[in-house]
């Protein structure tokens, strides 16, 4: 297994490696240049995105600045995704998001983890564990989701959570540790917020 590799594995790894900072360093590179690009400059930062990340579909905007460990290298995004100010993706390894997925300012979404034991921090140890957000789903802003977790379609996560474990579909969930509070209902279908009522 290569290096590079280990990134991919769940094993402890060095992440100063010289081989995988040189791949890293290049991947850097974009991301700077993305986020010096000038508000009206929309096709320069599509293009740059294309070239940034693993996949990206169509009528996907990041507003700058976005922040992330590989400029987006292990990012697969679907289509149609919004991400407000100061999205950090710390994609260590992949993280997976669905088609129309919301994201609101101040998002973390980190993928690297480094050991409990105090003498393999010391000597710089980290792993690494995908994460996986669903299709159709509002991540509120300064949310954290840490690595290894799973958000199901459709599911709203609100401002300010931790979200530590997987969460299902169709679900509000709130918190720090992110909780369910409830499953999306018919009153939704009625009420977009609080005693405002959907009139179309």
């Amino acid at each position: 297994m290569s290096k590079y590799d280990k990134l991919h594995s769940g094993e402890l790894y060095l992440p100063g490696d010289e081989e995988i900072m040189k791949e890293q360093l290049k991947c850097l590179d974009k991301l700077y240049d993305f986020n010096l690009t000038r508000p009206s400059e929309l096709d320069k930062r599509e293009t740059l995105l294309r070239e940034m990340f693993a996949e990206i579909g169509d009528g996907c905007y990041i507003e700058p600045p976005f922040h992330s460990n590989w400029g987006g290298k292990h990012v697969h995004f679907g289509k149609n995704i919004y991400a407000n100010f100061n999205l950090t993706l710390v994609d260590d390894t992949h993280i997976y998001v669905g088609d129309y997925t919301m994201f609101g300012p101040n998002v973390t979404v980190a993928t690297a983890g480094h050991p409990i034991l105090p003498e393999l921090r010391e000597k710089g140890y980290q792993y690494n564990a995908p994460v996986k957000i669903g299709r159709n789903c509002w991540i509120g802003a300064g949310v954290v989701i840490v690595p290894g977790v799973t958000i199901g379609d459709n599911t709203v996560i609100g401002a300010g959570s931790v979200v530590t474990k997987d969460i299902p579909s169709h679900v509000v969930a709130v918190g720090n540790p992110c909780r369910v509070l409830r499953e999306i209902n018919e009153h939704d279908r009625e009420y977009y917020f609080k005693d405002r009522k959907i009139k179309f």
